[in-house]
């Protein structure tokens, strides 16, 4: 399977990091494109989107200044499958990345992104106390995976909070 592409640029408003690429993900080329995702759908419920993107559409996000990446390239079924070697090679890189294109806020999608991103085993939704890289606000949201037994509703009541960010 194959690594799918990063949308990124300089300045974004948010970058998303999710875990790692699904194997739908890897098939199609495209961010968060198991139909069962639900990233799309929370990203316009949350009010970050005028309307419901697919999959397809990720890298016009980067119009809104939005950009997606993954703490690890290598697509899987389930992130149970990742290696803490991967999670730890994944971290270093996305910290290259953070500080070559310096969003204003990254958006974790799934507390476990950000427990292997930050080191830390105490991690609440929302925005975080002591970044890793200072200026940048880092922030916390639950998975959209359909495997998520939180409700929409409360994920999407997460998401909306980073409005206050920007």
């Amino acid at each position: 399977m194959e690594p799918i592409p990063d949308h990124l640029r300089e300045n974004l408003d948010i970058l998303f990091v999710g875990f790692n690429p699904s194997i739908r993900s890897s098939e199609t080329g495209h961010h968060y494109a198991n139909p069962n995702n639900r990233f799309w759908t929370i990203l316009y419920q949350a009010g970050l989107t005028d309307r419901k993107y697919s999959a397809q559409e990720d890298g016009q996000l980067l119009s809104l200044g939005y950009g997606l990446t993954n703490i690890v390239a290598r697509p899987t079924k389930t992130a149970a499958e990742i290696s803490n070697e991967e999670y730890e090679q994944g971290r270093k890189i996305l910290v290259k990345k953070l500080k070559l294109y310096w969003p204003r806020v990254v958006c974790f999608v799934g507390k476990g992104v950000y427990q292997q991103y930050s080191r830390k085993r105490q991690v609440n939704w929302g925005v975080q106390g002591d970044p890793v890289i200072q200026g940048i606000d880092e922030f916390v949201a639950p998975s959209s995976s359909g495997l998520v037994r939180m409700k929409l509703n409360e994920i999407v009541g997460i998401y909306k909070q980073i409005h206050a960010l920007l």
